[in-house]
């Protein structure tokens, strides 16, 4: 008999403005779930590593020849340079994961999500609010790390980042932690409960049980 509980992977992809929290919840989504069910996508990037970070799980740390030999080779879901250094998402170590039945967790921006959505229609995508702007500058303000007109300009990206809104699948406002990371986990649940993800299962299921 088959192994109802075995499913196949997906991709969540989760975004939002600065200062919504969806770090903290991807962070308590895979800290909270069997690893190996789940697994957070990992980064390529051209820049040195930091102090503490590690090779593989920290980034994937490449040099810029082998970094354009990727994006040549089609080799990501998304890449683009920031402060001078490239970052990416490689398409071949997200799909090895979901071939293997693992659900990828990937955190990235409105625009890296974009692009991720045309090169993965088929991730599900999940968008991270702040319950309010009053509570975003507060939140972001409690940070003590950026000027007021870095804050400013956050919040004012935010305001026009909410236009990408309807092209996400599911929208959770994250006001309690605990309550947010309950309904993303939900959404997890549901996506792998839909009658497409198990109908063929299911019939081969009964049809031995015959």
């Amino acid at each position: 008999m088959n192994d109802s509980s075995r499913h196949s992977g997906k991709l969540f992809i989760f975004s939002g403005p600065s200062g919504a929290g969806k770090g903290t919840i991807c962070s308590r989504l895979l800290a909270e779930s069997d690893p190996e069910r789940i697994a957070l996508s990992i980064s390529m990037t051209t820049r040195e590593p930091r102090t503490g970070e590690i090779d593989g799980k920290s980034y994937y740390f490449v040099t810029r020849e082998q970094f354009r030999q990727k994006v040549k080779e089609g080799g990501f879901l998304e890449h683009a340079e920031v402060y001078g250094n490239y970052y990416g998402t490689p398409k071949d170590r997200v799909l090895e994961q979901l071939e293997q039945g693992r659900d990828v967790i990937l955190e990235i921006d409105i625009q890296g999500a974009l692009k991720v959505k045309e090169a993965y229609p088929d991730g599900i995508f999940v968008f991270i609010l702040p319950p309010s702007m009053a509570v975003l500058r507060k939140r972001l303000t409690g940070r003590g790390t950026d000027s007021m007109e870095t804050i400013n300009m956050r919040l004012s990206k935010t305001l026009s980042e909410l236009s990408y809104i309807e092209e996400y699948d599911y929208c959770v406002v994250n006001g309690d932690l605990d309550e947010a990371v309950k309904r993303v986990k939900s959404i997890v649940i549901a996506e792998h409960s839909r009658v497409t993800e198990n109908i063929q299962e299911l019939l081969e299921q009964y049809k031995e049980e015959e």
